[in-house]
């Protein structure tokens, strides 16, 4: 006997990605409208913190779009040949931005580095004026996208980009402040490698997750041998095998196992009772093949 129960959240996700989608537009307005600013202001400032800001905000600028177009894309109905759907593009989307802060940020601390042996003088009143808009600008698009970063990994991808904007922009605003207090020119250098250190963390994280669904390894917040135990400890199942537990995408934990299950009587008292105690680890897709005897499958755990 075989099972296959998920439940139905559709209604709920379409209402949260049409959220998703109009912070992301708003986002996206706000740092295109930002962006040519700040490169004009960093070139006229000769500051680099403030055009790794600009380097950062044109990151953002197509993270923001792809990751509009995600949400979009991803809500596709599901076809014969993708039974899914198109759900996995956010996550595709979430390795794509991460891969690329993770890029920009060695390129700024490259450059950075050179600043630092070749300090080069810098316009303060500018530097600050355009950090200090940019601080602003930064801030409402992270307001926006905020509350939807912690449900989405793809809004979580475009919410990195422009978190580190915002923290680009203080470590922008110190600098230019430390400058003209004692002219110290490595400010600005400094400046924009500490900011990057701290994105290159949150980035890294975000790449290493997007790839362990990519590859369907098991969620880290689930212990496969505490779904082992749940299920082996069922009335009636004498064993458990072929058991794995993936992320289709940010929220959607499926989990797939044979359970050996010798009374024709119990098959399906365990079903539902699988599926009521696979709700315990936020497994909403549960398939369950019951057999009276094991079934070799190749040798998978």
């Amino acid at each position: 006997m075989h099972v296959h129960h998920h439940h139905d959240h559709a209604h709920g996700h379409d209402h949260a990605h049409g959220d998703h989608r109009r912070a992301l537009q708003w986002a996206l307005g706000i740092t295109v409208a930002f962006l040519v600013a700040e490169v004009v202001g960093g070139y006229l400032a000769n500051s680099l913190a403030l055009l790794a800001d600009a380097g950062h905000m044109l990151t953002d600028a197509g993270a923001l779009a792809l990751s509009l177009f995600v949400a979009w894309f991803s809500r596709r109905p599901s076809t014969p040949e993708k039974t899914y759907g198109y759900l996995r593009w956010e996550i595709l989307a979430a390795f794509i931005n991460g891969s690329v802060l993770l890029l920009v940020s060695v390129g700024i601390v490259i450059e950075a580095v050179g600043r630092l042996r070749s300090p080069e003088p810098v316009e303060t009143t500018t530097m600050l004026a355009v950090a200090v808009a940019g601080l602003v600008a930064n801030g409402v698009c992270a307001w926006l996208l905020h509350r939807g970063h912690t449900h989405s990994m793809n809004v979580r991808g475009a919410y990195l980009h422009v978190l580190g904007d915002l923290l680009g922009s203080v470590g922008t605003v110190v600098a230019a402040l430390v400058i003209r207090q004692t002219g110290i020119l490595a400010a600005d250098p400094i400046a924009s490698i500490v900011v990057t250190l701290l994105i290159v963390r949150s980035s890294w994280r975000l790449v290493r997750e997007s790839v362990d669904v990519l590859l369907e390894a098991t969620p880290s917040h689930v212990s496969l041998g505490d779904v082992r135990a749940r299920l082996e400890a069922l009335p009636g199942v004498c064993g458990v095998h072929d058991l794995h537990v993936w992320t289709v995408t940010t929220g959607m934990v499926a989990m797939s196992a044979h359970a050996i299950v010798p009374q024709l009587a119990d098959h399906q008292q365990v079903l539902e009772q699988a599926v009521a105690a696979m709700r315990s680890f936020g497994i909403g897709h549960v398939t369950l093949q019951i057999e009276r005897e094991e079934i070799c499958q190749g040798g998978h755990p």
